[in-house]
């Protein structure tokens, strides 16, 4: 399917799509005219993209588990294993960002100088 219809059954732009395909995310062969063409499987998989940066994974995350996901995309085990792997990413994420907040917490009111060192 050229990408035209790629982006209306998605709710993709056009360029979107060019940028997921630029990322590695999608591939378009080219025809002989030039436009592209995308296999019936693009249209599932751009809404797994979707999904996937909704539920807070990066591009490179979904890149690099791309072909587990493309081979079996409901495959409740492989996207658990990835789902408690962000999970623990996520509350290791939020334990800094605590810290961060009370190291902030306490400053307040002190005039503590914002330079290198004053940790």
């Amino acid at each position: 399917m050229r990408i035209g219809e790629l982006a209306a059954r998605t709710g993709l732009s056009k360029d979107a799509i060019r940028f997921y395909e630029r990322q590695g995310l999608v591939t378009g062969h080219r025809l002989a005219n030039g436009y592209r063409d995308f296999p019936e499987e693009a249209v599932t998989w751009l809404f797994y993209v979707r999904t996937a940066q909704a539920l807070g994974f990066t591009l490179a995350e979904i890149r690099r588990h791309g072909d587990d996901l493309r081979d079996a995309p409901d495959s409740a085990e492989a996207l658990s294993a990835l789902f408690e792997d962000k999970i623990r990413v996520i509350d290791t994420r939020m334990a800094e960002l605590s810290a961060l907040r009370a190291d902030l917490s306490e400053r307040v009111g002190t005039g503590c100088p914002l330079r290198a060192g004053a940790v």
